[in-house]
């Protein structure tokens, strides 16, 4: 998994740099559609990771991910299993993202928030499982696209 990890890292450090460091709707056309993807896979990532969706989308980037057509690329990549998930887990952003997207007070709060909405427990599980085979094939048909 550490040699994915710098795969990944080593693929969006450069587009990291670009942006300054700051993704915002100003930086982002600094980046070719399949660099955007590249990068929201990474995002998505180092999300699910740490803390799952409701620290996703907690985080502001529920939007961001499932919002825009990062599922349908992520078919076009060739991730067809991935891109189903995604559209699966949208259909659950949809009904929780109400509440989800609400700024918490405390870390408690927060944290009640993982209780609440069970609903994300198995794509969590599941990502965490999928995520080192997942990430190999979004590095390499990044790499094959540049």
């Amino acid at each position: 998994m550490a040699a994915d990890n710098n795969k990944i890292d080593t693929l969006t450090a450069p587009l990291w740099q670009r942006l300054d460091g700051e993704l915002t709707v100003e930086t982002m056309t600094r980046l070719s559609s399949d660099e955007m993807t590249l990068l929201a896979y990474s995002i998505l990532r180092e999300e699910l990771l740490e803390g799952g969706f409701v620290q996703l989308i907690q985080n502001g980037y529920g939007p961001f991910i499932f919002l825009n057509p990062f599922a349908k690329a992520m078919r076009l990549w060739g991730l067809k299993d991935f891109s189903k998930w995604l559209y699966d887990a949208r259909g659950v952003y949809e009904q929780s993202r109400g509440e989800l997207e609400q700024p918490t007070e405390s870390d408690d709060e927060f944290m009640a928030l993982y209780e609440q909405h069970p609903e994300w427990d198995a794509y969590d599980d599941w990502f965490v499982e999928a995520e080192p085979e997942i990430t190999q094939a979004v590095c390499e048909a990044f790499e094959l696209k540049s």
